[in-house]
């Protein structure tokens, strides 16, 4: 299994998307990249403590390869957009891939450089060391499934679980 810790925007957007992937395991929504210990969510929100709202995605890649999780990424969210997705603004919000070894950073890379093409340049995705991850509050978790009729995830959720189940439809779960 591989775990990648990314970060794009709200985190209820990216778990959502990864959760409809054959071969993703788990997905866990966190904050990261900051420097206050344990931080809650509204003191995340408050954009002093300098972490990024982000997922733990946990894949099998002989079933949905690195590269892939990795371009649904860039798929998902506007990789252009400094410290904001949308209407969600400040540095928790940014655009953040967090490696645990080189081998993850030269992927991220990698990564960076193929969006950076498909987007047109502009992709300001920061890639930096992966710090201390801490888990969300328990709501956070697999938010979307638990609230398919709230406002945000269906106006900026849905239809970015749709562009991905476009985008990648081989590698969508089935129902």
């Amino acid at each position: 299994m591989h775990t990648f810790v990314l970060a794009g925007g709200c985190f209820w957007c990216l778990d959502a998307v990864y959760r409809t992937l054959r071969g993703v395991q788990d997905v866990v929504s966190g904050y990261t990249g900051g420097t206050v210990a344990d931080p809650s969510y509204e003191l995340v929100c408050t954009g002093t403590t300098g972490h990024a709202e982000a997922v733990a995605v946990t894949f099998d890649p002989e079933v949905i390869p690195d590269e892939v999780i990795l371009d649904v990424f860039f798929t998902l969210h506007d990789p252009r957009q400094l410290n904001r997705q949308g209407d969600d603004v400040g540095t928790q919000y940014r655009s953040a891939m967090f490696y645990a070894d080189d081998e993850q950073k030269a992927l991220f890379e990698a990564a960076r450089d193929r969006a950076s093409e498909l987007w047109d340049g502009g992709v300001v995705t920061t890639i930096e060391p992966l710090g201390e991850f801490y888990d969300a509050e328990d709501y956070h978790q697999d938010f979307f499934a638990k609230n398919p009729g709230q406002g945000y995830c269906m106006a900026v959720a849905v239809p970015k679980v749709n562009k991905v189940r476009k985008a990648y439809s081989s590698y969508i779960k089935a129902a």
